[in-house]
């Protein structure tokens, strides 16, 4: 195993070269090119001033010489080995340990590695976030509808699911600000950014200033949570249909009551029909887990949000819930995309495996169906999750332009459109190289992960 690994670290090597080799060549081919005299077109400078700069660029980078003799520098210069460049921009000794300079950029003046020191961990904190949360939803739902095949069930989950997917992430995001981040609406959420202004000067997790108010807002939060439970587990089907819609109506009316504008029955006619259909289609469900979880979770938040407003004078939410709060939107706008295509996979591979001779050879034996669903069947599911997986990261490095641009997240998503934009060579090549590491680390991830998951698979 160790020896594949080091197989595989090492073919990511010539990988990385070609793909910041076909990066380079499009942006060198591309109208206009990358010369010194594009880049200081629009500084507004005299004559003089701009000489002076393109002179610098050139020597800097060699922008002056052919393409083929540019990206050789550039990889001089990326390379931990290799030989030492002077500030003229001349080459020295050749050294084992000369360190990695990724240039600086063009766009921003700054040197490149200061930039994605600050833009790279906010990428990957989304997608950190985001890739848990796809991936139990998607198990939870898609195994179900497998063991529930042609039931009510699985009808309503592929629906949800397939309307899910055909939502572009764009229009979603936009939704999601327009109505809940927006003064016309409900303003819960912030439109945009990652914290707000005053949040570098709060404490790191939330303050009160009397116990008594930490006290309501736990007993609310407690409360809320078994309720929640009580009515998931209640065996009266109609009653906790009929109690769950009562809640939904109550839910809607207070919504509409919040507006910022004047009562509108029909406002609140359809936010009735949603929620009531939603908490309908819920309490009625035969899955007992689904209940509990949503319910339950529901209960938290909503005597959460009833102890907090109760107990609200000087309370201070401090650095960690100001941060949660400013991901709720951009991390649901990066999720409901994976976890609704994972979820058909995941029912696939399961409902294809329930059906194979070594489970119905279980069953035979007189193995009860959860183990043989969760012992046998799921484990062999697990491999084309897996195959997913490795794709998934790239997938979610390349949703995140769209959702940081949207909620103006300073992540390297946005980071990559401004330097294409702006012709910044050194971050475009830069941006390259590291999502091309992190896609490759991707797919070696699930290679391992796919001998974790059958025995059958082995690198020795």
């Amino acid at each position: 195993m160790l020896s594949y690994i080091l197989r595989r670290l090492l073919l990511m090597i010539p990988t990385l070269l070609g793909i910041t080799i076909v990066v380079f060549a499009t942006m060198a081919l591309s109208p206009g090119g990358i010369t010194a005299q594009s880049l200081v077109d629009d500084f507004g400078m005299n004559p003089q001033e701009k000489a002076a700069l393109e002179a610098y660029y050139n020597k800097r980078y060699g922008l002056d010489k052919p393409a083929p003799v540019q990206y050789l520098r550039w990889l001089n210069n990326v390379s931990p080995i290799g030989f030492e460049v002077s500030e003229e921009g001349t080459l020295g000794r050749f050294s084992w340990r000369k360190g990695i300079d990724l240039g600086e950029s063009f766009l921003y003046g700054r040197p490149v590695s200061q930039i994605l020191a600050e833009r790279v961990p906010i990428t990957l904190l989304l997608n950190v976030l985001t890739i848990p949360i796809i991936y139990l939803i998607s198990i939870a739902v898609g195994v179900r509808a497998a063991t529930d095949r042609g039931g009510r069930f699985d009808i309503t989950s592929s629906i949800v699911m397939l309307a899910l997917w055909s939502i572009p992430t764009m229009l979603t995001g936009v939704l999601l600000i327009g109505f809940f981040a927006s003064e016309q609406y409900w303003h819960w959420f912030p439109p945009s950014g990652l914290s707000s202004l005053e949040a570098a000067r709060m404490p790191f997790l939330p303050h009160w200033e009397r116990f008594a108010d930490v006290a309501r807002l736990l007993g609310g939060m407690l409360a809320g949570f078994a309720a929640g439970a009580a009515l998931a587990q209640w065996r009266n089907r109609t009653g906790r249909i009929i109690v769950a819609v009562l809640v939904g109506l109550l839910c809607a009316t207070g919504m509409i009551d919040a507006l910022p504008h004047e009562f509108s029955w029909v406002a609140w006619f359809w936010t009735a029909l949603l929620l009531g259909g939603v908490f309908y289609a819920t309490a009625g469900s035969d899955y007992p887990a689904l209940r509990l979880v949503a319910f339950a979770f529901f209960g938290l938040c909503l005597g959460g949000a009833l102890g907090a407003q109760w107990g609200a004078s000087g309370f201070v939410r401090g650095f960690l819930l100001d941060r949660l709060w400013h991901l709720v939107l951009p991390v649901f706008c990066l999720a409901y995309g994976g976890f609704a295509f994972l979820a058909r996979l995941t029912r696939s591979a399961v409902l294809e495996n329930l059906q194979a001779d070594y489970a119905r050879t279980a069953r035979a034996k007189g193995v009860p169906e959860k183990e043989v669903l969760w012992a046998h069947v799921f484990r062999n599911s697990l491999l084309p999750l897996i195959t997913v997986f490795a794709a998934l990261l790239p997938g979610l490095l390349g949703g995140s332009v769209i959702v940081e641009t949207l909620f103006s997240i300073d992540g390297m998503g946005k980071l990559a459109v401004e330097a294409v934009k702006g012709r910044d060579r050194e971050m475009v090549l830069s941006i390259t190289l590291i999502s091309g590491f992190l896609t490759l680390v991707g797919y070696l991830l699930a290679d391992l992960l796919y001998a974790a998951a059958d025995p059958r698979v082995s690198y020795d």
